[in-house]
């Protein structure tokens, strides 16, 4: 029992692990305080448990094996089979075929593919460093991204498929790849859209698009979500309305408070010093992702982790930018506090995943080592 004990104290990196547990809680709590007893908080706490065993369980697997591209060309076609089968029998929530319903239990396999299409990235790229300036690596790489890209927003679910879009630049950014190839790249998509804006979009598909931007210009109609959000940031004042006193939330005001809009919701509560700690424990989770994978054994384990931080952080941005009424609203969960099973289950295997890569890590950095050795000759 004490080696057991042991290892696991010695394989999890506790302050990353705090943090996640706090944010976690933060997110259970707000979704307590509205209805009593609460449905969504009770589930979530279930999940959360569920997360917890499966974190510890892949914290303990030698993930060297996933170098291998077989196994990550198996896990990128499994996903994007599965993302194929919601369009036979996925089940529409909201307007969106996204999501298998199992009974109790409903699956989003959009999650998964995220955490497939880092794990290939990250073998791709770290097989081509030498070469990796060439232009054709954005295209197959952008082409691996485009084909989840696409099935995602056909759901159509665009906050993923944005997010998708991230973890594929993000990953291109931190891998080496030439900046002008990639400007290029980027020249040709934006004269591409102006060409389609002048002289292929309608009258009311240009509406609807000025109308996703720029929500807050019909807060009658598509934009009332984002109203009421912003009613709820800002009505929290400094230090909140105090847990369960969330007038916008309790008064059902505020749509979709256990998901979407979880971040307005915790914020009319806690105020902007509530708001303040919760983006430093973010901040703190994000910060442990870089250190772990910054000593990572291979290119790969470096690159898996910076694709986690990427995904991450474009969660956090783009969930908080709407909530607060500077991004459009696009559905998109934020890590660990959003109510749901499927994207907490692959957030605590991806931590998981990257705490099993940390038992075979360097102590230091191969640059770290290289300067040791030049002083050791001097």
């Amino acid at each position: 029992m004490n080696n057991i004990f042991k290892k696991i104290t010695e394989r999890i990196d506790w302050i990353l692990f705090g943090a996640v547990i706090l944010i976690s809680g933060a997110g259970i709590l707000t979704m307590d305080s509205f209805v009593s007893p609460s449905k969504f908080s009770e589930k979530q706490l279930i999940w959360l448990l569920v997360s917890l065993s499966i974190f510890f369980l892949a914290s303990f697997i030698d993930w060297r094996f996933l170098r291998k591209s077989k196994m990550n060309i198996i896990a990128f076609l499994i996903s994007t089979g599965l993302l194929l089968l919601l369009f036979l029998s996925g089940s529409i929530f909201k307007g969106a075929r996204s999501w298998f319903n199992l009974g109790s239990f409903a699956f989003q396999p959009t999650d998964f593919a995220k955490l497939a299409l880092i794990l290939l990235l990250a073998k791709y790229f770290s097989r081509r460093h030498v070469e990796i300036r060439h232009v054709r690596h954005i295209l197959v790489s952008g082409l691996y991204a485009f084909i989840i890209f696409t099935l995602v927003l056909l759901q159509p679910d665009f906050g993923s498929a944005i997010i998708v879009f991230f973890v594929w630049l993000g990953m291109v950014l931190v891998s080496g790849i030439s900046k002008r190839h990639l400007l290029f790249v980027f020249a040709v998509g934006l004269v591409s859209f102006v060409l389609l804006w002048s002289f292929v979009f309608k009258d009311y598909q240009k509406a609807r698009i000025a109308s996703f931007i720029s929500p807050l210009a019909d807060i009658r109609g598509a934009g009332y979500n984002a109203y009421q959000s912003t009613i709820a940031v800002g009505s929290g004042g400094l230090f909140g309305k105090g847990i369960g006193y969330g007038s916008q939330s309790k008064l059902h005001f505020l749509p979709e408070y256990q998901t979407d809009f979880i971040f307005a919701s915790y914020a009319e509560e806690w105020g902007f010093a509530g708001i303040l700690i919760l983006l430093g424990l973010y901040g703190v989770v994000l910060w442990r992702i870089l250190a772990i994978s910054y000593k990572g054994e291979t290119n790969f384990e470096i690159l898996y982790g910076l694709g986690l931080c990427v995904i991450f952080l474009s969660h956090i941005v783009i969930h908080a930018g709407m909530n607060v009424g500077l991004l459009p609203v696009t559905g998109t969960t934020i890590p660990f506090m959003s109510y749901g099973g499927s994207h907490m289950l692959v957030e605590f295997l991806g931590l998981g995943i990257l705490m099993g890569m940390k038992n075979y890590s360097r102590t230091v950095h191969k640059d770290s080592e290289h300067n040791e050795l030049i002083q050791i000759h001097q």
